[in-house]
């Protein structure tokens, strides 16, 4: 394996993080508020590591990347920027190392989930950063799961394949250019989402940050109440910006290309997705009136953004779910593993593989009456190969037993069965709140021991980067020669 080009890419990203690091300083000293030089002393110790990271990778950082280095790097890049990334915390909000951690991860993973309390009088540089950080984690992934994950042929990715997955010096150009049309629609959606907010009557800032967590589906909020801090026109803009957000980029991309909505109708994924949200919103608005817990305009409105924001692994909060009832309980665990598209911002399981998993037990029922008939197993009009279902139940069995795993561990660091479940659920899922009131809409993961928060830190990761990615590095046929 070859090393020196990982600490050499290593190091340029690090020193990305640490630029980003300025827009916060900026602030802090532009707006007098505390924070300025707690960013500066951050950005140099983060410069600085960089810069070893740098020189460790020498003169080889074009030399061609190999299969394990590409999962190595993906990793590794994440935990380290991480780990640099959760400094601000600590300076500024004098937390342990383990609570910035978390919190550094549950951003640029976009989970949503946190150990802070009283963000309503937080120092503003530190809710900034906190944005920032789901809005590059956010970003990151897409560009991640178009170009890197369908080349490592993970969990079904391959797909997805594009020539941007083809990682030959003859397709770099085409690879950059992918990215690069991405962070534009990105961006553009970024800006339009905080024009939204802005009429919706949210201040610059609270705009500014909401928009980077929305587009996100992050959920990181300005405020201990979320969304329910704010108007109703507010949670129509998060509902529109957090259902794009869940739809696949590169779909995005082309409509904008092709200037018509037709790549974006006609996705199997796209319309599985829209189903979904509307079949659980109208159930659950139904439920809500017949037990006559709310209106029908506010049973629409709330079973509608809460909703959308589970799927989406958004995790907004707007009213306590959980209080609801059994049944809407039922839902939202459900939503919890389900995901959006494949290619967005969003976590989870992802809706292809649940489209792929019904087709083959479509086949399977069909060949049990027709045992000769030939019945090819296709999505969105392409061929699902061997190789793709394998590496889909693979993922499957690996989510299911990463979030095992988690809840052991959970429970034998003292919470209770319930809450450990709940949490390696919304950790490995990206969603953000459990369904436990501790964890919960309502509450937070500040109770929890330092040792759960690291195994959840850990989840997070794994759920980000579809868990084999990460899970490959310790196997030990991965370190052979």
């Amino acid at each position: 394996m070859t090393y020196r080009p990982l600490f050499f890419i290593t190091g340029l990203v690090l020193s990305k993080m640490a630029v980003f690091m300025y827009i916060p300083m900026v602030f802090a000293f532009h707006s007098k508020t505390f924070g300025g030089f707690e960013f500066l002393f951050s950005i140099i110790i983060t410069h600085l590591a960089s810069i070893l990271f740098i020189y460790l990778g020498g003169e080889e950082e074009r030399s061609h990347l190999g299969v394990r280095e590409m999962f190595l790097l993906t990793t590794g890049v994440w935990m380290l920027a991480s780990l640099f990334a959760a400094l601000p915390f600590v300076f500024i909000e004098h937390i342990s190392y383990s609570d910035a951690f978390f919190e550094t991860m549950s951003g640029v993973t976009t989970t949503g989930s946190t150990v802070l309390h009283g963000l309503d009088t937080m120092h503003p540089s530190i809710l900034l950063w906190r944005s920032i950080l789901q809005w590059l984690g956010g970003v990151g992934f897409i560009v991640m799961g178009v170009a890197i994950l369908p080349f490592l042929n993970v969990g079904g990715m391959r797909l997805f394949q594009t020539e941007s997955s083809d990682w030959s010096e003859k397709s770099s150009a085409k690879t950059r250019r992918v990215a690069l049309d991405i962070l534009l629609v990105y961006m553009f959606l970024s800006v339009c989402c905080f024009f939204g907010y802005r009429l919706a009557g949210m201040g610059t800032f609270d705009a500014v940050n909401h928009a980077m967590t929305t587009i996100s589906t992050g959920g990181y909020s300005t405020s201990d109440s979320s969304m329910g801090h704010f108007s109703h026109f507010a949670h129509l803009n998060a509902v529109i910006f957090m259902f794009l957000g869940g739809l696949p980029f590169l779909l995005l991309v082309r409509s904008v290309h092709k200037k018509s909505l037709e790549p974006l109708w006609k996705d199997a994924q796209i319309q599985g997705f829209a189903k979904l949200v509307f079949v659980c919103s109208l159930s659950l608005s139904a439920y809500l009136v017949y037990t006559g817990q709310f209106s029908w305009l506010d049973a629409i409105r709330l079973s509608v953004f809460n909703v959308v924001s589970v799927v989406t692994t958004t995790g907004y909060g707007l009213d306590d779910f959980i209080t609801w009832g059994d049944f809407s309980v039922v839902i939202f665990f459900g939503l919890l593993f389900t995901g959006a598209c494949s290619g967005s911002t969003a976590g989870g399981i992802k809706i292809f593989r649940f489209q792929i998993a019904f087709s083959l037990l479509k086949r399977q029922l069909m060949l049990l009456m027709h045992p000769h008939a030939l019945f090819p197993q296709q999505y969105n009009n392409r061929k699902v190969s061997d190789d793709i279902l394998r590496s889909l139940i693979a993922f499957v069995l690996a989510y299911l037993a990463t979030i095992a795993i988690s809840t052991l561990l959970l429970t034998l660091f003292g919470s209770s069965p319930l809450t450990s479940l709940t949490a390696s659920i919304t950790a490995v899922s990206n969603v953000g709140p459990g369904l436990v009131p501790e964890i919960g809409p309502s509450g937070n993961f500040a109770g929890l021991p330092d040792a759960s928060k690291w195994v959840l830190s850990i989840g997070m990761l794994m759920g980000r980067l579809e868990i084999l990615t990460v899970a490959v590095i310790f196997t030990r046929h991965f370190w052979r020669r």
